[in-house]
């Protein structure tokens, strides 16, 4: 299993979200995030301009997947997060080794 965790510009979590479940995904734990890239805030500022607060607003979306689901969730987010300008985001992919459901005790893809 995979933990995919996408840091994307927040007007784009609806898009995302729709992408996922219209690949049958379903259940993602979302938050409210901010930060800085490369551009350490800056939206295609000028240097005359003052970006006194270069943290910015975004989303932080956290799905786990079954491995033969990692490249078509990645594709999904890449696709409904792009803009196309500065700060569309990132994403992270990271190895699960167990999954455990609370409520039932269930263990592996059956606790996805």
């Amino acid at each position: 299993m995979k933990k995919i965790e996408a840091v994307i510009k927040p007007f784009k979590l609806p898009k995302v979200n729709e992408a996922l479940h219209d690949i049958g995904l379903s259940g993602m734990t979302v938050l409210e995030v901010r930060g800085f890239g490369r551009q350490r805030g800056q939206d295609g500022l000028t240097k005359d301009q003052d970006n006194a607060d270069e943290f910015r607003d975004k989303v932080k979306i956290e799905i786990i997947v079954e491995d033969e689901n990692t490249k078509s969730a990645i594709k999904a987010i890449q696709k409904a997060a792009y803009s196309g300008k500065i700060g569309d985001g990132k994403i992270f992919i990271s190895n699960i080794d167990q999954v455990i459901r609370i409520r039932t005790g269930e263990k592996g893809k059956d606790a996805v």
